[in-house]
């Protein structure tokens, strides 16, 4: 065998020493360089996990959110209904208010027109009694001074 070693060249110091050569650069290169390198990449897929995990929090959120607006604003229309309801009862209140005053003093207008013209009347059936009872006792005088 040594012969066939010889007959190909191959030093087998050299081959050993190649492969304690070979197995040091490769402990050195996995130390420096292969360890760093996977402790990247796995903080990169702590990061990209992280992002993902934010991400769905975030969906959820703005899923929240919406559910709430739209919880805001079937509430803030519910309000404005009952805001919108309560206005015109209250319109209406006033409008029956001012019907019934308004009905109120033109009972009264009349009553006072009518108490007005009672008065009138009366005042007028005095002053035509007055004035029958002057005419009277002026004709009485004629009369009188013809006979």
């Amino acid at each position: 065998m040594e012969q066939l070693i010889h007959a190909f060249g191959i030093d087998i110091k050299l081959i050993t020493v190649q492969v304690i050569n070979f197995v040091i650069l490769l402990g050195l290169l996995s130390y420096f360089l292969y360890k760093p390198v996977l402790k990247v990449l796995a903080d990169r897929e702590a990061k990209i996990n992280q992002g993902i995990a934010d991400a769905e929090a975030a969906a959820l959120a703005k899923d929240s959110a919406a559910t709430e607006k739209q919880a805001i604003v079937t509430a803030a229309h519910k309000e404005a209904e009952d805001v919108a309801a309560r206005t015109k009862a209250h319109a209406e209140d006033k409008l029956q208010e001012a019907t019934v005053a308004a009905q109120a003093k033109a009972a009264s207008i009349l009553a006072d027109a009518e108490a007005s013209a009672v008065a009138l009347k009366e005042k007028a059936k005095k002053d035509s009694e007055a004035e029958v009872a002057k005419l009277a006792i002026l004709a009485a005088e004629r009369i009188l001074a013809q006979k």
